[in-house]
């Protein structure tokens, strides 16, 4: 049985969001040591609101790592197959965490901040591993 689902309500971490979902009658579950929200009215529902207005994603969960300073782009460019260099601020890319054979660790969001400033969103349940491989860099 995976770690998540041996937790209990009361263990579990709630992201900022967690009153709103409860209030839009989500169906709450664990996920990577937190309460989240699965579903609201139903996957047929929810895909047509998606396909006809927009959806949301509540990614306070999420890891957040910075990394800073005069080396950061070029660090970047090593660490990730993808130009980090082609960000202007303010925009964000999706890339992906692959290990020194070329496998994937996992993917992740990043968004240049200012000049020598980055922000790399990972996902909740990798963060550890995640963290491990940039540190090993």
């Amino acid at each position: 049985m995976p770690d998540s689902a041996k937790q209990t309500s009361a263990s579990l971490r709630h992201t900022p969001l967690y009153e709103r979902h409860i209030a839009a009658g989500a169906r709450m579950a664990p996920f990577a040591g937190w309460e989240m929200p699965i579903s609201y009215a139903g996957i047929n529902e929810e895909h047509a609101a998606v396909r006809e207005g927009c959806g949301l994603f509540d990614v306070s969960h999420m890891g957040r790592l910075s990394v800073r300073g005069p080396r950061s782009l070029s660090f970047l460019d090593e660490l990730l197959p993808r130009e980090m260099s082609k960000l202007r601020s303010g925009q964000m890319a999706y890339a992906v965490l692959c290990t020194e054979s070329g496998g994937v660790v996992d993917d992740l969001a990043v968004s240049r901040l200012r000049e020598d400033d980055y922000l790399l969103v990972v996902n909740a349940s990798r963060v550890v591993e995640d963290t491990d491989v940039i540190l090993a860099l």
